[in-house]
């Protein structure tokens, strides 16, 4: 069975107001698009590619379904030791790096609350983002000046306690690409209070 299949009651539709009419959607209990979508595609083609990455300065990496199930595994595992749980906010600064997936897709996975987030804020910014939302995380790329933006901004940031960057080490932070390398790639859907609900809130953006 295909996965439309499975979350769609009418998969194939003649025409558009076939469409607008009869869309509905099939939405299981404690439904989670890390687990239920990606790694799903896992299970039932592992090979197939999920991401091709590329950049303008000729790099190039291929991603299968298994590969991102794997690092997203890893990253989720690692954010876990670090304290972030179900409702935690983590902000995303990754232009558009791949590692975004990695992050993004553990924090769905722990129900943690993913806010991504342009590499052109300022210091004013990042304390406004912060203090408004509750963000405990920033996951940050070391590729230009933003990570210094954040830097800035922690002294009137109290509620943030943990930076990460990526692509490159800074002073006080984490290495997130190091340090998922720590962990194993498998990681245990979380069951009872942990399990992320419907209603829960997956992604939130500032918008200008």
């Amino acid at each position: 069975m295909k996965l439309s299949e499975r979350y769609l009651k009418q998969n194939i539709f003649k025409d558009l107001n076939d469409f607008v009419t009869n869309l509905e959607f099939l939405i299981p209990q404690n439904f989670n698009f890390g687990y239920d979508v990606v790694d799903e595609y896992a299970r039932l083609e592992p090979e197939k590619t999920a991401l091709v990455w590329t950049n303008d300065k000729g790099e190039h990496r291929d991603f299968s379904f298994a590969d991102i199930k794997g690092y997203s595994d890893c990253t989720a595992s690692y954010f876990k030791s670090l304290g972030i749980g179900r409702g935690d906010k983590v902000m995303l600064i990754l232009k558009r790096h791949y590692q975004f997936w990695y992050a993004a897709l553990a924090l769905h996975k722990i129900g943690a609350i993913a806010l991504p987030a342009t590499n052109q804020l300022t210091k004013k910014d990042i304390v406004y983002r912060v203090n408004t939302a509750g963000i405990k995380g920033v996951i940050c790329t070391c590729d230009g000046d933003v990570a210094n933006q954040v830097d800035a901004a922690q002294s009137e940031c109290d509620i943030l306690t943990l930076k990460l960057s990526v692509k490159g080490k800074r002073e006080g932070w984490l290495d997130f690409d190091e340090d998922i390398q720590n962990f194993g790639d498998s990681f245990e859907r979380p069951a009872g209070d942990e399990a992320t609900q419907n209603n829960d809130v997956m992604l939130m953006y500032f918008t200008s």
